[in-house]
Formats: C-alpha cells, sequence, structure tokens
C-alpha cells in the first residue's frame, strides 16, 4: 500500500482507487445489460414458439391460412412452412 505521508502519492492512491471503482461499476453495468438482453431474447423466442404452437394447431382445425395470419400475426408464408 502507497504511503499517504508522501507528496501527491497520496492522490494517486485515491485515483487510482476511484478508477477501479468505476470499472467495476462498469463491469457490473455491462453484465446487467446482458442478462437483461438475454432475458429478453429468451421471451420473445418462447413466445414466437407459443405463437408458432398455436398456428398449427389452427392449421390441424383446417382453419384457412388467411385467417390463421389473422389471429397469429405470422406472414402467410411463415404459416406455410408450418404446414410443410
Amino acid at each position: 500500500m502507497l504511503k499517504t505521508n508522501e507528496p501527491g502519492l497520496g492522490k494517486v492512491r485515491d485515483t487510482l482507487q476511484y478508477l477501479s471503482q468505476a470499472s467495476e461499476a462498469r463491469r457490473l453495468y455491462e453484465a446487467r445489460q446482458k442478462y437483461l438482453h438475454d432475458e429478453a431474447s429468451m421471451l420473445e423466442s418462447a413466445k414466437m414458439a407459443g405463437v408458432k404452437k398455436v398456428a398449427k394447431n389452427m392449421l390441424e382445425m383446417d382453419l384457412d391460412i388467411t385467417t390463421i395470419a389473422k389471429a397469429t400475426g405470422l406472414t402467410e408464408q411463415e404459416i406455410e412452412k408450418l404446414e410443410k
């Protein structure tokens, strides 16, 4: 540890300590942002899987593609892919 009785070293120590805390805070912020992004991606993926499942069920009920598209928000092309 630096001695604070040497001229200027106390300020250097304080500056280094501040910068290391700022670095840690930035790391924690970036980790939190990554977590939130990953969670949002996972939820969106699960939502899309659910919508596709509903569309498949509607196809099995012999509903027309236009009706399924209106009900699910999927495009007719996406629904046609599910038919295959």
